[in-house]
């Protein structure tokens, strides 16, 4: 494969729904046009685009990147729930890796709707029907909303098997919230005391509502090119090299009979995910010095520790315990940007934002975010039902 790198990032403001200005495909203009203006390149470079978004209609894609140009060149249309950011980034370093072209961008959109996530067709098989039914033979059913109880249940499994406490999921919630003031795309950007995090509305337990990702409106956009490509258009400066990247669906360990709600919600989908993403790009997960992971809900990023290697199964709360993973912790910086909970998630753009947060990162462009000698970068974009995409990114 050819050396693949990110040129150009764009990325809105993340903001709760209904209260951003415009229209998606507004948003995709003002996120795309960043981008491209990032890599100093003009729309006619690139030559395919791939469009994300979990909630829309038939060629939302197209009507997206129409406002950034109308050259014909092929539009992919891209679904992979809350992986989908991740997986738009997927195909577009495929399409250049294996030479099909030389500038491909990656686009992410969502526009949502307030509230908890729920089914939209009720008319046909729920695609996360085996992950629920196997959680429910586990644990008993309760009224939560099935993203706070499938992940609160991972954490309650992780409590049971391993000791960690809802203190421990706390403290993870402080972190990223705290993070996230120094992130102006950022849907939140105050910083919340434990006792405040402790004291908001209990979902499932553990998980109260500032251990919850929001609803969010926004986009982002990458530009992916080959090194002929940035050698020609001499963008050397602004270049971040993609040197691994993997994306891992479910296994039948999701529903075996030895199953727990850990890996019903993807953890060994994770690990084999990173595993794959590290041999290629040839590091251990000890050489990386920031992330950006799925911290759809502060349990999960404990159980992502794991399975990304930066702590051994049933010890990612000892990191906690060491903060380790917030600024001088001595572990990889985790979620500089807030993270899911504190910048928001609108699934489509989640993982172009990470994607955009990890290249200011390794450029030395995160401002008061800044991991001081950033050189490798690593990301975790999680979706159920499922997908799980991990990518390392290396200074070149």
């Amino acid at each position: 494969m050819k050396r693949t790198f990110v040129i150009g990032v764009g990325l809105t403001t993340f903001d709760k729904p209904g209260t951003r200005a415009g229209d998606y495909p507004d948003w995709v203009r003002e996120a795309g046009t960043a981008a491209l203006e990032d890599a100093g390149v003009d729309y006619e470079h690139v030559r395919q685009a791939y469009a994300g978004y979990v909630y829309g209609d038939s060629t939302s894609g197209q009507r997206a990147v129409y406002e950034l140009g109308l050259t014909g060149i092929p539009v992919i249309n891209v679904n992979n729930n809350c992986a989908t950011g991740s997986t738009a980034l997927f195909l577009a370093r495929q399409a250049v890796a294996h030479g099909v072209v030389d500038c491909a961008l990656a686009v992410g959109f969502e526009k949502m709707q307030p509230g908890s996530l729920s089914a939209v067709y009720t008319d046909r098989t729920n695609p996360l029907d085996r992950h629920l039914g196997r959680m429910g033979e586990i644990r008993p059913r309760e009224s939560a909303p099935f993203g706070p109880e499938m992940f609160g249940n991972a954490g309650r499994d992780h409590m049971a098997r391993y000791g960690s406490t809802p203190d421990h999921f706390l403290w993870v919630a402080w972190k990223n919230h705290k993070h996230s003031v120094a992130n102006p795309y950022a849907q939140f950007q105050t910083e919340y005391s434990l006792a405040e995090i402790a004291g908001s509305r209990v979902i499932h337990d553990p998980l109260t509502k500032l251990q919850c990702s929001p609803t969010s409106d926004g986009a982002g956009a990458a530009v992916i090119a080959s090194e002929e490509f940035v050698r020609r258009t001499r963008c050397w400066d602004r270049a971040i090299e993609i040197t691994g990247q993997s994306m891992v669906t479910d296994f039948e360990s999701s529903f075996s009979a030895e199953t727990d709600c850990m890996r019903i919600v993807g953890s060994h989908m994770s690990q084999e995910a990173a595993d794959r993403a590290y041999r290629e790009a040839g590091i251990r997960p000890e050489e990386v010095d920031v992330c950006e992971l799925h911290d759809c809900f502060s349990t999960n990023e404990i159980i992502t520790y794991e399975a990304l290697g930066f702590a051994e199964e049933g010890k990612g709360h000892l990191l906690v315990e060491r903060e380790a993973t917030t600024y001088g912790g001595g572990g990889p910086v985790v979620n500089p940007s807030g993270g899911l909970i504190a910048k928001g998630h609108p699934l489509g753009a989640t993982g172009l934002a990470q994607c955009a947060e990890l290249t200011w990162q390794l450029r030395g462009d995160a401002g008061r975010r800044q991991v001081e000698g950033a050189d490798v970068a690593l990301q975790h974009n999680l979706g159920l039902g499922g997908a799980a995409v991990v990518t390392v990114y290396r200074r070149p």
